[in-house]
């Protein structure tokens, strides 16, 4: 599958909870981590998910958010992926973040200069990347 999304991880359908529009799907990677993602319930018949089957998440990479020094923050943010940057591309007025997970996926943020400025970020830095559950895409194989 060939997509503009920089970010797509494989793994397994570990649980479906319907919803009367909404379902939450939890995909299982490969590395152990989850990562969950909220479809409407038409999208999880016709894609045929449901627990075991393989799937897709496609995240688009200004769709994540990149935080330091979280102990003891509670967020609304279902997805909260650990990691330490790999790498730091700076653009003109953004910049693109790769970061290693601690599950061994990798992961790109494309976030503000300013922000990464912020943030300090650099290689090695540990980092949370923040995900919405409602902008993760989920696909399987047809």
């Amino acid at each position: 599958m060939l997509t503009s999304s920089r970010n797509k991880f494989k793994g397994t359908v570990q649980s479906v909870k319907k919803g009367a529009v909404n379902d939450e799907i939890v995909i299982k990677l490969a590395g152990g981590s989850e990562i969950t993602a909220i479809i409407t319930d038409t999208s999880t018949q016709n894609l045929g998910i449901k627990e075991g089957v393989e799937a897709i998440a496609l995240i688009k990479a200004s769709w994540v958010i990149l935080a330091t020094d979280l102990d003891g923050i509670k967020l609304s943010a279902r997805n909260q992926l650990k990691g330490k940057v790999k790498e730091v591309k700076h653009g003109a007025v953004n910049d693109e973040v790769v970061v290693d997970l601690d599950g061994g996926d990798e992961l790109v943020a494309i976030i503000t200069g300013e922000s990464a400025k912020k943030l300090a970020l650099e290689k090695g830095k540990p980092v949370t990347a923040l995900i919405k559950a409602s902008h993760i895409i989920v696909g399987v194989s047809a």
